[in-house]
């Protein structure tokens, strides 16, 4: 059985490499949780992800 990231791995980042603070997959599965944890804007993603640091 796969994790629910594995299945983000597998897409292609866009991203130049030299640019990339964090892996795609991580900004996915965080964008996700803080969905299902209510959060409504790019900024509420952004909160609830500082505090899960």
């Amino acid at each position: 059985m796969q994790t629910p990231i594995s299945y983000f791995t597998e897409l292609t980042d866009p991203r130049v490499d030299r640019s990339k603070e964090h892996l795609m997959e991580d900004i996915i599965f965080i964008t996700i949780a803080a969905v299902i944890c209510g959060a409504e804007t790019w900024n509420d993603i952004e909160n609830y992800g500082k505090s899960k640091e």
